[in-house]
């Protein structure tokens, strides 16, 4: 079966081992944005190791998840 070819932030949020429901995904961008400019997403010290490893794979295989991963980066960087 394939993966579909949009996946939302709670479903990012899932692969990333994080409560996913709406209110934790929002509770999440507040308590950690706005992320520096010059600071790659993956880099952020919001991320234990494995989840800054995934979210970096993503980005660069620009895999069917780099959308969703584009998101949280937008979203983080709202101020």
């Amino acid at each position: 079966m394939m993966e579909p070819g949009f996946h939302a932030l709670s479903d990012l949020f899932k692969q990333l081992g994080l409560p996913s429901d709406n209110g934790s995904v929002q509770q999440f961008i507040m308590e950690h944005a706005p992320l520096p400019d010059a600071m790659r997403l993956e880099d952020a010290p919001c991320w234990a190791p494995a989840q800054a490893a995934l979210l970096r794979e993503q980005l660069l295989q620009d895999a069917d998840w780099a959308e969703a991963v584009d998101l949280l980066n937008v979203a983080l960087r709202r101020r």
